[in-house]
């Protein structure tokens, strides 16, 4: 018989997968969680590998607007695919940096240090790796960071976009103060695909993005859906001034 202490250890990393496994299947069989059953149903589907990066309509002339850009990763594979143009929102300066270096030598993407939103100023960024949000309710007792927003209408007249031919939005429950400016504005025909990342931990995160996909559905249909996690919209051909 061998002794406890005689027993190889078990690597964390294998603890914690272990424990994932377990909290997921209890979450999805036990709880019925609808946000773990989409979650699992996008990772079946492979959707970071397929869904998030199919847009045949986009090319060398197309403009997408990265908006949460983390380090970088769906900007290079989006700009590999079709050659089309990139500009990269991220607020976090270790992440804005991480994209410059990046894409020192690609001149067709460009990182641009401040979110967008519906508002101009500076505000507190929790400093949360890929989980780093403006919004009280992610906040807790985290550090915060003093990082940019600015407001959607502003950027676009700066930058001089009239045409956005795909903007993916993953800004960790700032989502609903920007696109209920764009439904205010009545900005969304400028886009022809938007691939959103809702938030639910947001206040009211429910209602609020139903109100928007309400908005979104008089100028987009919805192609696809994994509640919570990712959905996609595409421009209707009907939309008056649009090709």
């Amino acid at each position: 018989m061998v002794a406890s202490d005689q027993l190889p250890a078990v690597p964390r990393s294998l603890l914690r997968k272990l424990r994932n496994r377990i909290v997921g299947f209890y979450k999805r069989v036990v709880l019925k969680d609808r946000f773990s059953i989409e979650v699992r149903r996008w990772f079946r589907d492979r959707g970071d590998d397929t869904l998030r990066l199919d847009y045949p309509d986009l090319g060398p002339d197309s403009i997408v607007f990265d908006v949460g850009g983390y380090r970088g990763d769906f900007a290079a594979l989006i700009h590999e695919r079709y050659g089309c143009r990139v500009f990269v929102f991220e607020p976090h300066p270790a992440f804005h940096r991480a994209c410059v270096d990046r894409f020192a030598t690609v001149e067709a993407i460009q990182p641009l240090n401040y979110g967008l939103s519906d508002v101009e100023g500076s505000f507190g960024l929790t400093d949360s790796v890929d989980g780093s949000s403006f919004i009280s309710e992610r906040k807790g007792d985290l550090p915060e960071l003093e990082c940019r927003l600015r407001a959607l209408p502003d950027v676009l007249e700066e930058l001089g976009v009239e045409r956005i031919g795909l903007m993916k939005i993953n800004i960790e429950g700032g989502e609903y103060e920007l696109l209920q400016c764009m439904a205010d504005r009545d900005l969304f025909g400028l886009v022809d695909s938007l691939q959103i990342q809702f938030h639910d931990f947001a206040e009211d995160a429910v209602r609020r993005r139903e109100a928007i996909r309400d908005a979104l559905s008089r100028t987009h249909e919805c192609t696809w859906c994994y509640d919570f996690v990712w959905e996609n919209w595409k421009r209707l051909c009907r939309v008056a001034g649009t090709a």
